[in-house]
């Protein structure tokens, strides 16, 4: 494959078993194809500063509260890490080296923040997907707290998440197994590029875009979806041969989607197979 060293690095990061991914280290690999001369080593070595820093700050009595209230107190109020609530769609919120150097990001970028500084304090920790909202919490069995690293490391139970999600639908909502299950890092990634890929299509950055959905399908090749939106991206963009691939491959996979009918009036203005 004739990848980018940025790219090939992704590539080799995820190319392993899922609980051995460094999200850190992959997250950088997103960032450097948008800033080719980042030095990921100088982020990672900021992220080990940080948990030493946490270390010391640790009381002689580890309970996950008390833990959790000394990494907020580092980040939030040693650091000034704070939620953009400013400018939330600035890409800027999805790069791991911007949300360092900023001290601002999305919840997704700060969760990341916190659980490479916990995993570095041996302070398992997980990332959350619940609709809506990501959160983070202790990887401790019946902890039953949750942390949003967004808002200044506000620990949430689960009534309050409840009540979220009620906010949410505007109706009572079950706080159902899989909206509080951890996320694999496979599903971090893509979420962080699928971020990417929304503030893209909607500023109309094609070739961005499209970079977005190619590093996403690395993580998930079958993804149906993204093959389709990979085969309108090549179409906006001319190129046709790639797009009439994509979409029927598509269509192979959902013939019955929704949007078929119009993939298969697209393929006959491409003289494909539909």
């Amino acid at each position: 494959m004739n990848f980018s060293s940025a790219r090939q690095s992704f590539y080799q990061e995820i190319n392993q078993p899922d609980e051995q991914i460094n999200l850190a280290k992959a997250a950088l690999d997103i960032a450097q194809e948008e800033y080719p001369d980042l030095d990921l080593e100088e982020y990672l070595n900021a992220l080990d500063t940080m948990a030493a820093e946490v270390q010391e700050r640790l009381p002689a009595e580890r309970y996950p509260m008390r833990t959790i209230q000394t990494i907020n107190r580092y980040l939030y109020d040693d650091l000034g890490f704070i939620g953009n609530t400013d400018d939330y769609y600035d890409p800027r919120n999805s790069f791991l080296n911007d949300v360092i150097d900023r001290r601002t990001g999305i919840p997704l970028t700060l969760a990341l923040v916190y659980l490479e500084i916990a995993r570095r304090i041996d302070f398992p920790m997980v990332g959350v997907g619940m609709p809506g909202h990501f959160l983070i919490r202790p990887e401790f069995e019946d902890v039953g707290i949750f942390v949003d690293a967004f808002n200044r490391g506000e620990i949430l139970f689960e009534q309050d998440c409840k009540e979220r999600l009620a906010q949410i639908y505007q109706q009572p909502v079950e706080l159902q197994g899989n909206f509080i299950a951890p996320v694999s890092s496979r599903r971090f990634l893509t979420r962080m590029l699928t971020n990417l890929k929304m503030i893209y299509m909607n500023r109309q950055d094609l070739p961005k875009a499209l970079s977005t959905v190619e590093r996403i399908l690395l993580l998930f090749p079958d993804a149906p979806v993204e093959l389709r939106d990979r085969g309108l991206l090549y179409y906006q963009l001319g190129r046709w041969a790639e797009a009439s691939q994509d979409l029927n491959i598509y269509l192979a996979m959902l013939p019955n989607a929704e949007d078929a009918p119009l993939i298969r009036q697209l393929l006959k203005h491409l003289g494909g197979d539909g």
